[in-house]
């Protein structure tokens, strides 16, 4: 049997975003046709669901702090150690406040940083730098001590730890691209975060990306052979039709839904303007922005603006049970992204038989025939597309009809089989080199 030691970020039920989301359902995938994992993260919980992956709380694994492995690896995370903090979700403005807001702290000692065990946060603090950093020193220790076949890191927190495993053990690794800093910064990056990404991608025997428009990034703006790279798309966990609960709807007017990080890449203006141009030609509608980011302040402030507050709500970052109910009381689900490497959340909607709306600068684009499409800053379109959907209720019935079609084949078996593949081969090139 294959085993994999993979690195994440977040596992559910604690999750930021879809990076969680997409582990769990990997490792579903990869269980059914039998593959180990072992999932490390920086914390645990205790709730979290271990069927199909062992997972270990990178606290509770012990440094030896006085091996000379050990103080190597130190003096090669060390480098890139500037005395800023990194926040991977905000943009340029929001990320110069949080800076003002922290008291500056110099880089720790030597002796300092070596202890028996750390304790993390986990999540994307105040701390995330030095917690990567301490991430990649247990890494050294995990990929001495366990035996497995291949390493997979998932985005760029991880890609030190992902590294340092590797130096450690000799295996090959496997990054994943889930989103580049690219994405995130709207094509602003910090320099420090594409620094670590790109070290990741040069590190990796092999590279999975989401989408082939996240490989295009990649081969852009980090000129990596193209060979080098495979794109596996996301998928979905499928449910029983059966099981699928009936919400009590709390207004009579129909539910136009956005639900993301509020942040640039999520193009959450883009649909406010678009929101307020169907306002205009169907008043029986409230809209809903679900989700937490730098940019929630400012829509609400437009929202304001456009004297439509008493149609518009915000309810903050969902999850699990919520975003099943949010999704369970909208007619139409919409997904403005800027730059969207994949997209799961359409996927999580059409399950719920809730028509979608999606841009064509997104991964999911590539395959999902059973939604419709516009381009973000095409503003017109996208209240089009809103407009057709809540008019004519037959026209979203035809496309919840079909979209099992498209569910069917993104299924994380499938996903999880072509994963397997490239771990494969990563490994036999390994071994013959």
């Amino acid at each position: 049997m294959m085993k994999v030691l993979m690195f994440g970020w977040e596992f559910p039920p604690h999750i930021s975003g879809g990076l969680g989301t997409a582990c769990y359902g990997l490792t579903q995938g990869l269980a059914a046709n039998g593959v180990e994992t072992l999932m490390v993260v920086p914390r645990t919980y205790g709730d979290e669901d271990e069927s199909f992956a062992t997972l270990v709380d990178a606290g509770d694994v012990p440094v030896k702090i006085h091996e000379t492995t050990y103080q190597d690896l130190y003096r090669h995370v060390t480098k890139l150690e500037v005395g800023v903090r990194l926040f991977p979700y905000a943009d340029a403005e929001h990320y110069e406040r949080l800076i003002a807001s922290i008291e500056h702290e110099g880089t720790e000692t030597y002796d300092s940083i070596f202890a028996e065990r750390y304790r993390f946060a986990g999540g994307y603090g105040a701390d995330l730098y030095k917690e990567i950093n301490r991430y990649a020193l247990i890494a050294t220790t995990i990929g001495i001590e366990q035996t497995f076949d291949v390493i997979h890191a998932h985005d760029w927190m991880t890609y030190p730890a992902g590294i340092a495993a590797k130096k450690a053990s000799g295996k090959p690794l496997i990054v994943h691209i889930h989103a580049t800093e690219f994405d995130r910064s709207g094509n602003n990056p910090n320099a420090i975060v594409a620094d670590i990404e790109h070290q990741g991608l040069q590190e990796a025997d092999k590279i999975i990306a989401v989408s082939h428009l996240t490989k295009r990034v990649v081969v852009d703006n980090y000129h990596i052979d193209p060979d080098k790279i495979v794109v596996v798309h996301n998928a979905i966990l499928p449910r029983d039709e059966t099981e699928l609960p009936t919400y009590l709807r709390p207004v009579p007017e129909k539910i136009v839904t956005f639900l993301g990080r509020i942040t640039i890449q999520k193009g959450p203006d883009y649909f406010v303007e678009a929101a307020y141009q169907v306002y205009k030609r169907y008043p029986n509608v409230r809209f809903v922005m679900a989700g937490n980011g730098d940019m929630l302040e400012r829509m609400i402030a437009r929202v304001a603006e456009l004297r439509m507050s008493d149609r518009f709500h915000f309810t903050g970052f969902l999850r699990g049970y919520e975003v099943d109910k949010m999704l369970g009381m909208s007619d139409v689900y919409v997904m403005p992204s800027v730059s969207e490497p994949f997209g799961i959340s359409p996927l999580e909607a059409m399950r719920a038989n809730v028509p979608v709306i999606i841009s064509n600068q997104s991964g999911v684009a590539e395959v999902l025939h059973n939604a419709l499409k516009v381009n973000f800053w095409d503003i017109e379109a996208m209240a089009d597309a809103m407009y057709s959907l809540l008019q004519y209720p037959a026209l979203g019935s035809l496309f919840s009809k079909n979209s099992p079609n498209d569910l069917g084949v993104l299924r994380w078996e499938s996903a999880a089989w072509k994963v397997i593949q490239v771990y494969q081969e990563a490994a036999n090139e390994v071994q013959t080199a």
